[in-house]
């Protein structure tokens, strides 16, 4: 007995000790050139071979891949505290967001995060609704039928409009309408430059250097502006945007944001608040597009319960199969396809020991077309969550807007603004992909269409 037990407790400090599987990939380049052919395909590929935990390299640096809930979940939640955001996260949005809540750590995220959750509530989520509903008739009033757009290019104007509106209590200036053309760029830049394995520094005047710093100063100085104009105006309290409640709040201790942390909040909010909703909905149209006994059935949903009139906020809980269609959207087409984390403290996860500074990966992708966890995993089938699914899945197997305390704290602005938006264009339109057009996921900052989505528009009666 008692060796037995001495038996077990080696096997146990041999499995803490050891490394996971993985593919060795090439010298020097490690699995770098084969995620970067095809990055969904390539860690999804991983993940079918070498199961649960994997451990790969990316030229010189360590990844685990984690492809199981219950270990994504103790990332996430169970020993949130012993992670952080990635090094590699930091380097690609940095510039563009500063230390906002998307990358901020420790005691400075949790007082902005407390600085921010009111302009989140459900009631002020509810208060923009009109504002939504209001932009988005607008935009379709000046659609006709049969008329071509590229309607990735559409949704991110549009959602542009929203959140400036919402967030700023004004409009864009005419020559700000190029931040959906500077985002595309400056994304496509910054992740490019990750995966080089040999990067120019980003203070050399290479051609790209000199754009990416000309498209960050133009956003960069639209958001002063804004702010800039707000301070002059003096007291905002009559204001109901997201800006005035960002300047008026106030942590426990009786401070507020500076202007820096005013700043990267605002950033945040602006590029990644509207650039993840543009890119669900337009997946949302390609998906009804391809899938026409879904959008029947929506489009019945929607007539039966909303008739003539339009959506509100309280509709949503009576429009059960809008919401199952967003679900599967966000489950195939996730806006945000990775997360990466770093460790902080050595910690164990599957059975291995990981250590300070190993960066942990596990995608959105790759879990919800797992087939472990959802029948017929890549076909578009917004049924699959008319049965309780949500509630049978495990903690970490459907995780679009991630999960634990850094959960996304504009998840509820993003779900109503999509759900207004679907049930204002769906009524008056239906979209077709244009003949020929081929749609192929761009795994960027967010997951884009590399070349848009061309489609026709078919007026409803």
């Amino acid at each position: 007995m008692i060796m037995a037990q001495l038996a077990s407790q080696a096997n146990v400090a041999a499995s803490r000790n050891r490394f996971p599987p993985g593919p060795k990939g090439l010298p020097v380049f490690g699995m770098a050139l084969n995620i970067r052919r095809d990055p969904l395909e390539g860690i999804r590929q991983i993940a079918r071979e070498y199961g649960d935990i994997v451990r790969f390299h990316v030229m010189t640096q360590e990844r685990i891949l984690l492809n199981h809930p219950d270990l994504i979940n103790q990332v996430l939640v169970i020993q949130h505290s012993k992670f952080h955001k990635s090094e590699l996260t930091r380097r690609i949005t940095v510039r563009m967001l500063g230390q906002g809540l998307l990358i901020s750590e420790g005691e400075f995220w949790r007082r902005q995060r407390r600085l921010a959750q009111p302009a989140f509530h459900r009631s002020r989520i509810n208060d923009y609704a009109a504002t939504m509903l209001e932009i988005a008739q607008a935009r379709v009033s000046g659609w006709r039928d049969g008329e071509a757009r590229n309607i990735g290019q559409e949704m991110t104007s549009l959602t542009l409009d929203i959140a400036v509106r919402t967030l700023f209590g004004t409009t864009l200036p005419e020559e700000a309408r190029g931040v959906g053309q500077a985002m595309t760029f400056l994304m496509r830049y910054s992740l490019r430059r990750q995966r080089l394995p040999f990067r120019i520094p980003e203070t050399w005047p290479t051609p790209n250097n000199r754009r990416a710093n000309r498209e960050l100063e133009f956003i960069d100085s639209l958001v002063y502006r804004i702010i800039s104009e707000r301070r002059a105006a003096g007291n905002s309290n009559h204001h109901n945007d997201l800006l005035a409640l960002l300047m008026g709040a106030m942590d426990e201790d009786g401070s507020q944001m500076t202007p820096q942390q005013l700043h990267d909040e605002t950033m945040t909010l602006f590029l990644a608040g509207h650039e993840t909703t543009a890119q669900m909905l337009s997946w949302t149209w390609y998906a009804l597009s391809q899938n026409p006994q879904v959008e029947a059935r929506l489009h019945e949903e929607l007539d039966g319960v909303l008739g003539a009139r339009p959506m509100e906020p309280a509709d949503l809980q009576r429009l059960p199969y809008l919401q199952a269609v967003m679900n599967e959207v966000l489950r195939l087409f996730p806006p945000a396809y990775i997360m990466a984390r770093e460790v902080v403290e050595p910690c164990e996860v599957g059975g291995y020991t990981l250590r300070p500074k190993s960066t942990i990966i596990f995608s959105q992708w790759v879990m919800q077309r797992d087939p472990r966890f959802f029948d017929d995993p890549d076909t578009f089938r917004p049924e699959r969550w008319l049965d309780g699914l949500m509630d049978r899945l495990p903690a970490g197997a459907y995780f679009p807007f991630g999960g634990g305390p850094r959960r996304c704290i504009g998840e509820g602005f993003a779900l109503l603004e999509a759900a207004i938006v679907i049930a204002t264009l769906a009524r008056r339109f239906r979209f077709r992909l244009a003949p020929g057009a081929v749609v192929i996921p761009e795994p960027l900052v967010t997951l884009r269409p590399r070349h848009g989505i061309p489609m026709t528009l078919h007026a409803q009666n």
